[in-house]
């Protein structure tokens, strides 16, 4: 297989393996035999397509082919439970869906399905959302186990244990009515700021950002807002205004996208970038959504974040954010959520309010919680460079670089510590 065609399947792959595998699950009814599925056609690609070149629309392709390879495994194996005659009479793959954030389409479409289905209540909380981030984000277990602090195995068996309760249960695929939407919205959102989380910041490959997460985790976040206000919910003012905080959250650190790496694909911090940059649509949008959500009056942890992301937004220049302003968003953060997170962000804050000696006390007491968390370590080596301790700075990053996964991040760990090697060599030989 050429590289250029290599690489394209691993762009579908990203761009559209959330969108094929809700369409499958719609059609199965069943988790794993639609990732087994979408397996097989991902593998008769790599010869087809070689072979053929690559069809005018991959998407319905793969979903075409993914449908023929489960009904094949049904063939062989009927204790499935499913008919394959039944499966033969489904219609046609329908996938034209929009990406245009101004677009939401029909309500809902199959990825706001399995949301739904795999926030059911009748799963715990930690398996709801590790099974939407493998499914819907396909993001691996051992990333999922990044994100959430524990080891992958334990993933692995959340993941097991949630998709057999969907069928031992008869769990339904669908998007509940409306008297049933507010018991699972909190989870919905849950798993849509993860989402997102991982497409900003990928937590491994090649690329700082996964555009295709964030523009679903945007778009999804809109229908869900939709779904409130076309339908008679029963979903309470308090939880339509987090919804709201939550777009505006997602519009306003999406919109620094084009600034957040350079011409080579480097990192470049938030102090560093382009403001021209940025999105001011987004902005504009994100800012209104914000004053919106907090005219409702009911407060909650996505406004609260939205609040800090509108005023890096707001400022002209990185001289001239409100850090102490951030600093107090995050001490009422901690009201609602007072994760080892959020007191590292806040410390962060207070770093550059304050002074960085005083953020770096604030870090002491998170070591145990946060030391296998790169972003710990990179805040404390940052504070230490600040602070002139050089030598210690460099043994900071160099445990972050032993717990990053995504090469944007590891090269721009690698080019911090060559500096301060150079800064330590140049102050020693004065």
């Amino acid at each position: 297989m050429t590289g250029s065609t290599q690489h394209f399947l691993e762009r579908v792959h990203r761009q559209e393996y959330g969108q094929l595998l809700a369409t499958l699950i719609g059609w199965l009814g069943d988790f794993d035999l639609a990732e087994e599925a979408l397996q097989d056609a991902f593998l008769a690609a790599l010869e087809h397509w070689q072979r053929d070149g690559v069809p005018h629309k991959p998407g319905a392709w793969l979903t075409t082919t993914a449908r023929r390879k489960a009904i094949d495994r049904l063939r062989r194996n009927r204790s499935d439970g499913l008919e394959p005659e039944r499966l033969e009479t489904l219609p046609p793959a329908q996938l034209a869906v929009t990406d245009n954030d101004d677009e939401v389409g029909e309500i809902p479409d199959e990825r706001l399905r399995l949301i739904f289905t795999c926030c059911h209540p009748a799963l715990p909380l930690e398996q709801q959302i590790a099974l939407t981030l493998h499914t819907l984000g396909g993001l691996t277990t051992a990333e999922i186990a990044t994100a959430f602090l524990v080891p992958t195995p334990t993933i692995a068996q959340r993941l097991v244990r949630a998709k057999r309760k969907i069928k031992d249960s008869g769990i339904p695929y669908y998007v509940p009515p409306a008297h049933l939407l507010a018991e699972r919205l909190d989870s919905v959102l849950t798993v849509l700021y993860l989402i997102f989380t991982e497409g900003y910041a990928a937590s491994s490959g090649d690329a700082l950002i996964r555009h295709e997460l964030c523009d679903d985790a945007i778009r999804m976040c809109r229908v869900t807002e939709l779904l409130i206000r076309r339908t008679q919910t029963q979903v309470s003012p308090a939880q339509h205004a987090e919804v709201l905080g939550l777009l505006a959250m997602m519009l306003l650190h999406h919109s620094r996208r084009a600034a957040r790496v350079g011409p080579r694909g480097e990192l470049i911090l938030l102090h560093e970038q382009d403001r021209s940059l940025w999105n001011r649509r987004d902005i504009q949008e994100g800012l209104a959504l914000v004053d919106k959500a907090f005219n409702m009056r009911h407060v909650g942890p996505y406004q609260l974040q939205a609040a800090i992301s509108a005023l890096h937004a707001s400022a002209a220049t990185a001289e001239a954010t409100d850090w102490p302003q951030i600093a107090a968003l995050y001490g009422e953060l901690r009201r609602h959520a007072d994760t080892p997170i959020i007191q590292l962000n806040q410390a962060v804050a207070i770093s550059m309010a304050a002074s960085p000696a005083r953020g770096l006390r604030l870090l002491e007491p998170l070591a145990g919680a946060l030391n296998g968390y790169a972003p710990y370590h990179l805040a404390r080596a940052d504070m230490l460079r600040r602070s002139g301790q050089l030598d210690s700075a460099r043994a900071a990053y160099g445990v972050a670089l032993d717990l990053t996964h995504n090469q944007v991040e590891r090269d721009f760990i690698l080019g911090r510590i060559a500096t301060l090697g150079d800064d330590i060599r140049r102050l020693s030989s004065l």
